[in-house]
């Protein structure tokens, strides 16, 4: 990886000539967490938590679960800022007719909380994935704001 101060010195010829190196795009979070396989344990391991909380094991009684990993081991990497790939409904349709109150969203985002760092996740990223929870809270609890509001 090159970095902004890296200089190499060529000599072809008896000309000596200098390289300066360009700044390499810094590490996302996803590919310091170790990338696609890392997402998907992650992912693993948070619903195997929510599934064994009886406070939110309900919204998921019917639900496709293959599918729904899928989904979130989709959005987790736009979030960490791997590829999006993600096509799925955006969280405003997919959650307010769940009528999710404020303390379940908590919850949820303490089980992700503690799977990261269950997972050994730095603490950088894990503020910053606390950070997109609050910000899109509104749009999954119960009287947040509709999609396209």
């Amino acid at each position: 990886m090159l970095r902004a101060d890296a200089v190499c010195p060529l000599t072809t010829e008896g000309t000596t000539v200098t390289v300066t190196g360009e700044t390499a795009a810094p590490a996302s979070h996803f590919e310091r967490i170790g990338g696609a396989r890392s997402v998907q344990a992650a992912v693993e391991l948070f619903y195997d938590r929510v599934l064994a909380d009886p406070e939110l094991a309900g919204y998921f009684a019917g639900v496709d679960m293959a599918g729904q990993r899928r989904h979130l081991a989709l959005m987790l990497t736009v979030v960490l800022g791997g590829p999006n790939e993600y096509t799925g409904r955006d969280l405003a349709s997919a959650h307010q007719p769940l009528n999710i109150p404020v303390a379940h969203y908590v919850e949820v985002g303490g089980h992700l909380t503690a799977t990261l760092t269950q997972l050994g996740v730095p603490g950088d990223i894990i503020t910053d994935v606390q950070a997109v929870l609050a910000q899109v809270q509104d749009q999954v609890v119960a009287g947040g704001n509709p999609a396209g509001a």
